[in-house]
């Protein structure tokens, strides 16, 4: 029987494009990252409260086509931040998809055990982890999860170049025991024309100070953030009563750890999300640009 195993937890997946010429559109593999980013940041914000998700593309691979990504999990500070973390985001969003996926078919038979789920449709069964089968009951009527998962599915199957898709372990790893087409759009619970034209999303972040506005006002700051050079205002009322009070010296090439309120704009030709407008909502921390000093040496007099 041919058998997909889902892992229980792991901070690394690679996903499998199934192409004839081993190379996959721009567009097709953008939009797919950024659905499958969006969907589990929604995830996380579930399973791991106290802690944001970053999923960083580490390799491009053959076979027929792959891309190994990896999580990084970040304390947010705040009231859950003592619990650990789970790495089990990636798991329960390769699940969904296959369960999904295998959704379409008449005769499945999904078994639960203590310790594992195993779902069997045809000759091919997925074996699952109680645990992730369990956090994927949390997040699947999750909007924002369920509306990024769809999204990926649609990006994939609107590139007709593409056979299917799936996840194996790490770069070298046969392809999937089993693939097939995506199945409609619909099975990932998804009304394309509710998708909204625009969305607000919020990180927390390190802001490096290229320019300061030196007064409380709608005028906007310039930073760098991630290598890009951003302007955004900053809202966060007990940092200016801390500025006005001179409990903090900014100077440019200081550090702002900041709740960044980002807008984003959907573009149509490529479904992507690009953010078009950034506010700073709070000011968690400031850290003075490090100066290197310069040691000078006396001579020994005779």
């Amino acid at each position: 029987m041919k058998t997909i195993n889902i892992n229980g937890e792991s901070d690394s997946v690679v996903i499998h494009f199934e192409t004839e010429d081993h190379t996959i559109n721009a567009y097709t593999l953008a939009s797919t990252l950024v659905a499958l980013a969006d969907a589990a940041k929604a995830a996380n914000r579930i399973l791991n409260p106290g802690y944001e998700i970053e999923i960083i593309v580490e390799a491009l691979g053959p076979g027929s086509f792959r891309a190994q990504l990896r999580t990084i999990y970040t304390v947010t500070g705040n009231l859950f931040s003592s619990e650990v973390v789970r790495a089990i985001v990636l798991s329960v969003i390769g699940n969904f998809f296959y369960e999904r996926t295998l959704a379409v078919k008449d005769d499945v038979k999904i078994t639960v055990n203590t310790e594992e789920v195993i779902i069997i449709q045809g000759d091919r069964q997925v074996l699952i982890p109680r645990t992730i089968y369990d956090a994927t009951r949390k997040v699947e009527n999750n909007d924002s999860f369920t509306n990024a998962m769809a999204k990926m599915a649609a990006s994939i199957s609107a590139d007709k170049n593409i056979a299917g898709m799936g996840f194996v372990e790490n770069l070298e790893s046969p392809s999937p025991e089993f693939i097939d087409a995506l199945p409609p759009i619909e099975t990932f619970n998804l009304n394309p024309d509710e998708e909204p034209k625009t969305r607000v999303i919020t990180e927390t972040v390190d802001l490096q100070i290229i320019k300061a506005i030196l007064e409380k006002s709608k005028r906007k700051w310039e930073f760098v953030w991630r290598g890009n050079r951003i302007s955004a205002s900053i809202t966060d009322e007990n940092f200016y009563t801390n500025f006005f009070a001179h409990s903090i010296t900014i100077a440019p090439g200081d550090t702002l750890q900041a709740i960044l309120s980002i807008k984003q704009t959907k573009d149509q030709a490529s479904g992507i999300y690009v953010n078009t407008e950034f506010e700073i909502i709070e000011v968690k921390n400031h850290a003075p640009r490090i100066v290197q000093q310069t040691l000078i040496l006396g001579r020994n007099q005779e």
